[in-house]
């Protein structure tokens, strides 16, 4: 897994196409939007956060890390 975002950034950064929350799963950041379903990348430790470098992942991996964050998010 790549370097944790710092957590104050990650209070303030939103998905620049849905404005939801974003979560990060090793070195991409995940929108939390089932409707957009896109994910970006970090490099060198940095968020890229434009949608022309932005992916649009499939519903059934989008619902894979949608469901580990909430396990890991109520298991502490």
């Amino acid at each position: 897994m790549g370097q944790a975002i710092d957590p104050d950034l990650m209070s303030i950064l939103v998905c620049p196409e849905s404005h939801a929350r974003l979560i990060q799963v090793g070195d991409w950041l995940y929108s939390t939007d089932p409707a957009t379903r896109r994910r970006y990348p970090i490099r060198e430790g940095l968020p890229i956060m434009l949608i022309d470098e932005s992916d649009v992942v499939d519903p059934d991996e989008f619902n894979k890390v949608m469901e580990q964050y909430q396990e890991k998010a109520a298991n502490g």
